[in-house]
């Protein structure tokens, strides 16, 4: 029988579900290799600037180990903040006949590669796009560099257009690449059971329900550019919309201080798993302003909402879930009079136009869903 062992660094809320998808498949054996080597209740996030343990189960229904991390600074920031001397000896101790490796900036995730190279098949999964590439010196030493990495892989999981043309940029085989979306639980995130907390959330917060609400979710750090969607929502002067950030981080202060003069703009602190969908349901639209995003997985879910969706051309997933006025509009990063074009747009929409946008979002992202990556690793494994 074959047996696909799992490398990630923590138990992920993007991830859990599909392991557990895979586990499934009575047709080979799953166990997931945590390599950080703490359990999830110990895990900070550097950019909400807190421990986060998420309030929905990681950890049911697959086989798992969290192996031990011998790293002086343990982190996912760093290629050296994941050590694992024990791990290629417990992979093949489990008896893989197949690798999905998340990711190959640790140095034990980038071992694995390398050991197991033509003795078991490797499967690399990872959302790198060429979205910030500068030409350069630089640039052409990480392709020589990236080209060698993935000469270590049998098969590589691309998540969406931009990611395909990273990987074919760097030496992958058009008949090595596999199409597995990035997905969130969407049956979560759409069921309408979650109507309840949303309106006693915007009850508390004092938001109309004849305003329209723009929302940003996600950390408050410079990559995400949540001052630039403050600055443009403060210069199209709409009253009759809101602005409503939601999350915590290094730039919390200076985000509030911009928005100090508008009554408009409301702040709610980090949400955990469990009441996003009642969060994104505040909203009409989500913004996505970031000057750098590999995916953008707060789509997905606002998506699966109902909402429309704003976001910036550096944002990886725009090309494969943003139809320019069906469900959404893309601006160029960093403008400052484009986003606000764009906000004063939807600001001026009759609501009705606005929610069949919403609606047209819900509909389409069904097809970015866990069931059809895990069929995509399942037929991989169960054909080679």
């Amino acid at each position: 029988m074959n047996k696909l062992a799992v490398l990630s660094s923590h138990p992920i809320q993007y991830n859990a579900p599909l392991f557990k998808l895979l586990a499934q498949d009575v047709r080979f054996k799953v166990k997931v290799f945590y390599t950080l080597g703490k359990e999830s209740s110990g895990f900070t996030d550097p950019g909400f600037k807190k421990a986060i343990k998420w309030d929905i189960p990681l950890l049911d229904g697959y086989d798992y180990t969290f192996v031990k991390n011998t790293s002086s600074k343990p982190s996912t920031s760093s290629f050296r903040g994941i050590i694992n001397p024990t791990l290629v000896q417990e992979i093949e101790s489990f008896g893989a006949t197949h690798i999905l490796v998340y990711g190959w900036k640790f140095h034990s995730h980038l071992k694995v590669l390398r050991h197991f190279h033509n003795k078991a098949k490797v499967i690399f999964r990872g959302d790198s796009t060429l979205l910030d590439e500068k030409p350069g010196f630089k640039t052409l030493l990480r392709r020589v560099l990236l080209s060698w990495v993935y000469k270590h892989v049998d098969a590589a999981l691309y998540v969406g257009s931009n990611n395909r043309k990273y990987f074919l940029k760097h030496g992958v085989l058009e008949k090595n690449l596999i199409y597995a979306p990035h997905a969130i639980d969407n049956d979560r995130f759409s069921s309408l059971e979650h109507e309840f907390k949303s309106e006693e959330l915007r009850k508390h917060l004092g938001i109309d329900h004849n305003k329209k609400v723009f929302l940003f979710t996600g950390k408050f750090e410079w990559k995400k550019n949540p001052k630039l969607l403050i600055d443009a929502f403060n210069s199209i002067k709409s009253t009759e919309s809101i602005l409503l950030l939601v999350g915590d981080g290094a730039l919390d202060v200076e985000l509030k201080q911009a928005a100090d003069l508008n009554q408009n703009i409301k702040f709610l602190p980090f949400q955990n798993q469990s009441m996003m969908p009642a969060t994104y349901r505040l909203g009409d639209v989500l913004v996505l302003p970031s000057v750098t995003e590999t995916w953008g997985l707060s789509m997905n879910e606002a998506m699966a909402c109902g909402l429309v969706v704003i976001a910036s051309n550096k944002v990886g997933g725009v090309a494969d879930l943003i139809e320019i006025g069906k469900n959404g509009f893309i601006f160029e990063s960093d403008n400052l009079v484009q986003l606000a074009d764009v906000l004063n747009i939807i600001a001026n929409m009759p609501k009705k136009q606005v929610k069949h946008m919403g609606n047209y979002s819900a509909m389409k992202i069904k097809d970015w869903s866990f069931q059809h990556t895990s069929d995509a690793i399942s037929n991989y494994i169960n054909n080679y």
